[in-house]
């Protein structure tokens, strides 16, 4: 694309129009993305409003207001991977873009998010205050990281069996195995984690 073309930086407005979203939760009037794309013309937003319509990132209520659509939410996932041993080349290129919860959910009816508390899965990589995606449901395979619920108490641990007895095992030597006394209730599937650096 040249510079000429009117379409050239709508990757840009597309970024600052997000990170709007993103603080603000709304779209705003044209007067006000003036100000958030740095240009002077109402007509100017229009046409690049229309422009990020028509690529599927923002849509029109029946009442006229823009809203974001689902590709808005949308983030880049690149072509490479990312090494975490020996540095490799970088690449410059995108690959696709992905909805981060269509990453992780496949049945969202069916899922929910569940706050980690303490440490018991270190060695499997889930932290204190990560965000365990749980598929709900009664039935899981050994080997599986289940939320279960045992003696009236919800626990993150890896399903395993013992004696022909079900059993949970935690990610870290310093806490006991579980073997429940009484009933052993499995309330969901770990399908993935969520964790933000700050």
């Amino acid at each position: 694309m040249s510079d000429s073309d009117p379409s050239a930086r709508d990757a840009e407005y597309l970024a600052k129009l997000q990170d709007y979203y993103a603080s603000w939760k709304s779209i705003p009037s044209y007067a006000a993305l003036c100000d958030v794309f740095g240009i002077a013309s109402k007509s100017w937003v229009k046409a690049i409003l229309d422009r990020l319509e028509k690529a599927g990132f923002v849509e029109r209520t029946p009442d006229g207001m823009w809203i974001p659509s689902r590709q808005f939410f949308a983030r880049p996932l690149a072509e490479a991977t990312v090494q975490a041993g020996m540095p490799v080349a970088v690449n410059e290129t995108h690959g696709e873009y992905f909805v981060i919860d269509e990453m992780l959910v496949d049945k969202p009816s069916t899922t929910t998010m569940i706050t980690v508390k303490g440490d018991s899965m270190i060695d499997a990589g889930i932290h204190e205050g990560d965000v365990a995606v749980v598929e709900k449901r009664h039935v899981a395979n050994i080997g599986d990281i289940v939320v279960a619920i045992v003696d009236n108490e919800f626990t993150l641990k890896t399903l395993d069996k013992e004696r022909g007895q079900y059993i949970l095992r935690p990610a870290n030597p310093a806490y006991p195995v579980i073997r429940p006394q009484g009933t052993l209730e499995i309330f969901g599937v770990l399908v993935g984690l969520i964790r933000k650096y700050r």
